[in-house]
């Protein structure tokens, strides 16, 4: 396994695979064609790697960087990464921030609406006292 970064870096990934129990026999990895900005030579190379670790059943796809050897590297890191927090069962990053803007997005209860608006109606009253008297 090659990539196009340094040996302790490569090292540091595959000791830490190892440590996870992934085989590169495990992995199932394709390349495909990214997409966005990049132009022609986005378009004409299959730079996207997609990752599959088949004991889990973990999934990724790495399109951040324009050559290969790079995706295929951080494909791993990521996979890694998932994989460390499924054994730790703690959330990634990932996951809290798709959660977040979940909870941003889910409607309020009718309570808790009519509190908010009622806090606004409070707040612009507040605001309508500070203007100056209106002259006549």
């Amino acid at each position: 396994m090659r990539f196009s970064v340094s040996r302790q870096k490569e090292q540091a990934l595959k000791q830490r695979l190892e440590k996870l129990g992934v085989r590169e026999d495990d992995l199932v990895e394709k390349f495909i064609r990214s997409s966005g900005p990049g132009g022609q030579r986005v378009n004409k190379v299959s730079t996207a790697v997609y990752l599959k670790h088949v004991p889990t059943g973990t999934e990724v796809k790495m399109q951040e960087e324009r050559s290969q050897a790079l995706n295929r590297y951080r494909a791993r890191q990521v996979l890694a990464d998932r994989l460390e927090a499924r054994l730790l069962k703690r959330k990634t990053e990932e996951q809290e921030r798709i959660a977040r803007i979940r909870r941003q997005k889910r409607r309020r209860s009718r309570r808790t609406k009519q509190k908010m608006l009622e806090e606004k109606r409070r707040q612009a009253e507040k605001k309508s006292l500070r203007r100056p008297p209106a002259e006549e």
